[in-house]
């Protein structure tokens, strides 16, 4: 950021949104993007591709959801180890790390022999991008300084929220054109691109040096996050919350994270994820968001593809691309919802985004095998403008006015709580929609409208619940202060 515009901003002459985005830090954050895309895009690539992983490999269908839940388990552990890389090893080196042990998972993964060598290569991809995800929005927060955060999480946002829509639709034709082991070597161009940009193009920000890692916080979380994803997991294959398959996880995993908040709370040393952070209003309101903004997004993409396929009788591609809509509606509004977060403030944009998703999910909640193909289109635009108006001001808020040591632990926290808030939508919303299955249509027919129609009306009451945590985002645009100025301590947001 140039001298003057910095003095400017001290001085509070002129609003947020007429400062220009730092040129540097728009650099940054595209290299940054570019290195995202693969573990975000592969996540919901390899999806689509299990059936042709598991006729390939000759693996049975409880074999071959390993290939999808170790890389989400690896990925869940890894996220609290990369607050602490960062400040131990600098930003830079943890990116060009994780990002090579990414492209190491992704090209022997892409050469497996056998589906047991496919899960252990996918587990060292998980390792990679549970680093890659907080250490992006750790970096692009600390370059920003705390000015300008919704336009820059905006423009660090776009790949979280394009990804599980696009993703569908590109693996639906690599699968349908190539062979599967394409769906890894896809990422390898990606990647070795980044990490040219990586080496070329991103600052070597020295390390903190010296800061011990805490062992016992993360020989505790670590696990905790892994047993609470993999019992969410567990729901739709035994059909609901009580197996004993979903109970024992959940149940350790709960214990398991009272444990290390009991740990961080009280241990004289830096805790691996700093849980004090949850007393800064700004953080603790945005981190309730985004986990019902993880159930919302993420429950609903179980649904949608499922409605178009099952009630509508489109095949997988057809209803990618029909999803696509939602995407484009995300890319619409994240710039504007951006601009606005800087201008007015986090809330304002975050309770109009809540509208809009709700009213953009509830056209399917009324819809049937024949509703207007029009309308729906329309509904996911408008469903999707409204989860970036949500998400965007929500990141950036994250991170107002905590100082530079702290947005490593913030992102760590945030990544994790919305990984689990995803898992837990899918979980609940696949149990509820079984049920009604079960219940009212069992063979099909005019029932299974009306059991998706019931499913889609609970995704309309947890986006509705958002509205909760976001009447406690701050009302203002960020201080000027924040990050940038090197404050000593968070302190609560006014209301």
């Amino acid at each position: 950021m140039t001298k003057k515009a910095h003095d400017e901003g001290n001085r509070g002459d002129g609003p947020v949104s007429e400062e220009r985005l730092d040129p540097a830090v728009l650099r940054l954050a595209g290299i940054l993007l570019v290195g995202i895309l693969a573990p975000l895009f592969d996540a919901t690539i390899v999806n689509v591709a299990l059936d042709a992983l598991g006729r390939d490999l000759d693996a049975s269908v409880s074999t071959i959801q390993w290939v999808v839940t170790g890389y989400l388990l690896a990925l869940g552990m890894a996220i609290p180890l990369s607050g602490w890389s960062v400040a131990r090893f600098g930003g830079k080196r943890t990116w060009m790390v994780s990002l090579g042990l990414f492209l190491a998972g992704s090209v022997l993964a892409g050469a497996a022999w056998n589906v047991g060598s496919l899960i252990a290569f996918r587990v060292l991809q998980g390792i990679g991008g549970g680093l890659m995800i907080p250490t992006m929005q750790t970096l692009v927060a600390q370059a920003a300084g705390g000015r300008n955060l919704g336009r820059l999480m905006a423009v660090a946002s776009m790949p979280a929220l394009v990804g599980p829509i696009l993703g569908p639709v590109l693996g639906g034709l690599i699968v349908g054109n190539l062979s599967w082991r394409w769906i890894f070597f896809f990422n390898v161009p990606v990647c070795l691109a980044t990490l040219v940009l990586a080496w070329r193009g991103m600052p070597a920000a020295s390390p903190q040096g010296g800061q011990r890692l805490d062992v016992p916080g993360l020989a505790l979380l670590s696990p905790a996050v892994a047993a609470v994803i993999y019992g969410l997991a567990q729901v739709g294959r035994h059909g609901g919350f009580a197996d004993a398959a979903v109970v024992v996880p959940l149940a350790v995993g709960a214990g398991l994270l009272a444990a290390f908040a009991v740990h961080a709370l009280r241990t004289r040393e830096e805790p691996v994820v700093d849980l004090r952070l949850l007393r800064v209003r700004s953080f603790g309101a945005s981190t309730g968001l985004l986990f019902l903004a993880g159930l919302s997004l993420y429950g609903a993409l179980l649904l949608l593809p499922l409605y178009y396929q099952q009630v509508r009788g489109e095949g997988v591609l057809a209803a990618g691309l029909l999803l696509v809509l939602q995407g484009i509606g995300a890319l619409l509004i994240r710039v504007r919802a951006g601009e606005f977060t800087d201008r007015i403030g986090a809330r304002p944009v975050v309770l109009v985004g809540i509208a809009l998703a709700a009213a953009g999910t509830s056209p399917f909640a009324l819809a049937g095998p024949h509703t207007d193909q029009l309308l729906l289109g329309v509904a996911l635009i408008v469903r999707g403008a409204g989860l970036g108006a949500v998400t965007v001001p929500a990141i950036a808020a994250a991170y107002q006015g905590l100082h530079e040591k702290q947005i490593p632990h913030a992102s760590s926290a945030r990544t994790i709580v919305q990984q689990v808030g995803g898992a837990f939508g899918a979980a609940v919303l696949a149990v509820i929609l079984e049920n009604r299955i079960a219940d009212h249509a069992p063979a099909g027919g005019p029932g299974l409208a009306a059991a998706f129609d019931h499913a889609f009306w609970w995704s309309v009451g947890f986006t509705v619940l958002a509205f909760i945590p976001a009447f406690l985002l701050p009302r203002r645009a960020s201080d000027r202060g924040g990050a940038a100025a090197g404050t000593t301590g968070a302190s609560p947001d006014a209301p």
